[in-house]
């Protein structure tokens, strides 16, 4: 029999201790791996924006709005091929005021011109364009809030008072997943009209579509030249880097994510070392015997170590397995529909499987690198005379 097959058979042997070993391990490697998703994750809303999109904001932030002739201005812009602009409007669910979604004022036409990942009926998109209150909602947005085309509400806004009377006349899909598809637009003249003072005729942020033979940084750079010495001043930025300032106020709880994914492996380094450990001196005459009959001490740390990395990989592959099912083929899809284009791909990756495998083996070895170093060096009389 070769020193692996010893391993095998030494963890099987006391079956209780092996079972909630693995349990425990496993169940750490499950919460490290969900927290490493969400980490993983959080930035693929990010990631998917569309490439050939530039936003322009005020300098200050997004909230600060734009006057409305500066998207006059814009247009001439070398390599700006179409554009427009869009105002948050911060809208609340008609049956549960308390809770806010995604919702904005935008230029109706333009807007399903730059958003071309917006799949519109075109009955929908021509009932959209012919009325002034008409609204068009995401797919999960609707079957959030339960409604359906042709249904009319009253919205209220953490913004603008209302009420506001809307109808809704279409329901758009996405042929990909770059615009959030739990979202509501309505039209930003509708909501314009309706300002006073500093805040009509202004807009959130301007949306440009650059053409193929330009790069965003520079025509970013030329649109922030040209109001350098404005009265509002501005940023111009990727549509990554302005999706990532809408989140950034949650980049505490990410970073205090990724801090409690470190913690969840000391805590399995230590429940490993311990088991180890009392392994290791329960088995120390047996080891010493070992020893006698000719085993070197090379030999001993290899047994252990192995029988360790052993129990780390089968832990790995349990806790990597029930945190696949749990994730893929339930949380997955309900963080999808209820995070608001948050998590958009709510999956785990292989590149986090392979992760967790590693780290699982990793912290076995590591966890039995002192037992057996000071198990090898023990003599064989000390390792024969030792009662526990």
């Amino acid at each position: 029999m070769n020193l692996l097959g010893l391993s095998t058979k030494n963890i099987l042997r006391s079956p209780t201790r092996t079972c909630l070993t693995v349990l425990g391990v496993a169940m750490a490697i499950l919460v490290f791996v969900l927290l490493r998703t969400v980490v993983s994750t959080w930035d693929m809303a990010a990631d998917i924006a569309a490439k050939d999109r530039i936003a322009t904001r005020h300098k200050l932030s997004f909230v600060v709005p734009l006057p409305l002739h500066y998207v006059d201005k814009i247009r001439t812009v070398p390599g700006v091929q179409a554009l427009t602009w869009v105002s948050w409007f911060g809208g609340k669910a008609p049956r549960s005021p308390h809770s806010s979604f995604a919702s904005y004022a935008v230029d109706a036409e333009s807007f399903l011109r730059v958003y071309d990942e917006l799949s519109l009926p075109p009955e929908q998109k021509a009932a959209w364009l012919a009325d002034r209150q008409g609204i068009v909602i995401g797919s999960l947005l609707a079957k959030q809030l339960g409604l359906a085309v042709g249904d009319r509400l009253s919205l209220e806004s953490n913004i603008y008072p209302g009420p506001w009377p809307v109808r809704v006349v279409g329901i758009y899909g996405l042929t990909q997943k770059s615009f959030d598809p739990s979202s509501m637009l309505l039209h930003w003249r509708y909501v314009n009209d309706a300002r006073v003072g500093e805040r009509q005729d202004s807009v959130g942020w301007v949306t440009s579509r650059i053409d193929a033979s330009h790069e965003g940084a520079p025509v970013g750079a030329a649109i922030d030249r040209m109001f350098e010495h404005s009265g509002h001043r501005t940023r111009t930025m990727t549509e990554r880097e302005l999706n990532l300032s809408f989140v950034a106020r949650f980049s505490a709880v990410m970073q205090a994510l990724q801090a409690m994914s470190w913690i969840v492996l000391v805590v399995l380094l230590l429940l490993l070392a311990n088991t180890v450990a009392m392994n290791v001196r329960e088995r120390t005459s047996e080891l010493g015997t070992l020893r006698a009959l000719g085993f070197r001490p090379i030999h001993i740390w290899v047994l252990v170590v192995s029988e360790a990395a052993l129990l780390g990989v089968i832990a790995g592959v349990v806790g990597v397995t029930l945190a696949v099912a749990l994730v893929n083929n339930g949380i997955g899809r309900f963080m999808e529909e209820n995070s608001g284009g948050a998590f958009p791909f709510f999956r785990i990756s292989s590149t986090t499987v392979v992760v967790a495998l590693a780290v699982a083996l990793f912290l076995g070895v590591f966890a039995a690198f002192v037992p057996a170093l000071r198990m090898g060096r023990l003599s064989v009389v000390q390792a024969l005379r030792r009662v526990d």
